[in-house]
């Protein structure tokens, strides 16, 4: 017996228009709208910490803030633009905050920083974190159908 073939990819399966309704749906919530914004200050500020808590003579950790600061930044943007393909890249901003945490540890060429650049990273790493885990709290509860 041959059955008709519709769509090579996933595409045309029934289930990914539902998901993407309910992603849609998810990223248009309140919640979901001060996420965004928070990702976003939180990378804008990780991008210009290195001048506002004044790494002077830390070039290393600056530049490292700078482009993971601009990473997170337009994580946060890609997220307020284009939120049903975004959420499933949420899991990303993790690994970035536990590298913001390790970092001034592991950037600097002494392995010893000031410890206003310490506490600045392991701030902005833990909020970061914390921020990527509620994005994919989200994006998690909208993958799941009720069960009632």
């Amino acid at each position: 017996m041959s059955y008709p073939q519709y769509s090579t990819g996933m595409t045309g399966h029934p289930e990914m228009a539902e998901m993407r309704e309910r992603l849609e749906r998810t990223a248009s919530t309140g919640k979901a709208i001060a996420l965004e914004g928070l990702i976003l200050l939180t990378g804008v500020y990780v991008a210009i910490s290195p001048w506002a808590v004044h790494f002077a003579g830390s070039r290393n950790i600056t530049a490292n803030n700078l482009i993971v600061g601009i990473t997170i930044g337009l994580i946060g943007l890609g997220l307020a633009l284009v939120p049903e393909r975004m959420f499933r890249l949420a899991w990303a901003l993790v690994p970035l905050g536990v590298w913001l945490l390790i970092s001034p540890w592991v950037v600097t060429a002494t392995h010893s920083a000031r410890a206003g650049i310490i506490w600045n990273n392991v701030l902005t790493g833990v909020i970061t974190m914390a921020l990527g885990l509620a994005a994919m709290g989200l994006t998690i509860a909208v993958a799941r159908p009720d069960k009632r």
